[in-house]
């Protein structure tokens, strides 16, 4: 029996890699790896130096596939996305066949954390009920994007006896959600908290978090929305793209 872990790495400092996550890269035979292209060179590099860091002098390998484009012009997001899926898992099946062999261990490494607004898990099953491959599933929590941005703001996420809402940009367009003051909102190419300047509410972003090229922004959130807009625009002209998360904090009268 194969077995593939799923390692969260955290948001992007190897500092993020826990020890439990120590522990299972040292038992990999063959990483996986999907590239992006040369555009997100840096997230292959970040792969290599947190290997350097935490796997040891032991003889692994690195496997790459390579990532497919998705529609993102369609106005059917869910069936894109699925689609998208679909393929990668195509991609991810083709390699774990011809690239590992049984009883050994193989793994992809995820940015962030495995449970949080990311698809490996859901490729693993597809191929899973496939049937045409038999492999066991560890899953390594990781530090989140959305941890380490209130880490490095210095701010909890809920208020007193208060939900929170992990969200979209997408969602977020639509509307502030109902009866919740506190949103984490990821996965927002269109800045959409410019539709909301009018709350009486604090916004704290950030981009890049984890590695050298962070960007830290809060206040108000009518006052550096402005701000956040130029500063994001700058930087994914810079490094042609761009991860970041946010908090909204609506506060009570």
């Amino acid at each position: 029996m194969m077995e593939m872990k799923v390692i969260g790495v955290g948001a992007g400092d190897p500092d993020h890699v826990t020890i439990q996550a120590v522990k299972a890269l040292n038992q990999v035979d063959v990483f996986f790896v999907l590239d992006k292209g040369e555009v997100k060179q840096q997230l292959v590099d970040l792969r290599a130096e947190i290997l350097r860091t935490h796997a040891g002098e032991r003889e692994y390998r690195v496997v790459f596939g390579q990532d497919p484009e998705r529609d993102r012009g369609s106005d059917a997001y869910v069936e894109s996305v699925d689609d998208w899926r679909r393929r990668r898992a195509d991609v991810c099946a083709e390699l774990i066949a011809t690239e590992l062999k049984d009883g050994q261990v193989g793994a992809f490494l995820v940015w962030g954390d495995p449970s949080l607004y990311d698809s490996t898990l859901a490729i693993l099953d597809d191929i899973l009920e496939r049937g045409q491959l038999s492999f066991e599933i560890d899953v390594i929590p990781g530090i989140s994007s959305v941890s380490a941005l209130a880490a490095r703001h210095r701010v909890g996420l809920n208020q007193v006896g208060r939900p929170i809402q992990i969200t979209t940009g997408r969602q977020l367009a639509k509307s502030w959600p109902a009866d919740v003051d506190d949103v984490v909102v990821m996965l927002d190419a269109q800045t959409a908290f410019t539709e909301h300047t009018d709350q009486d509410a604090d916004i704290f972003w950030g981009a890049y978090l984890g590695t050298p090229d962070e960007i830290l922004v809060a206040g108000p959130l009518a006052e550096v929305a402005g701000e956040i807009i130029e500063k994001r625009a700058e930087a994914r002209r810079r490094k042609g793209w761009i991860m970041d998360t946010y908090l909204l904090r609506r506060y009570r009268k």
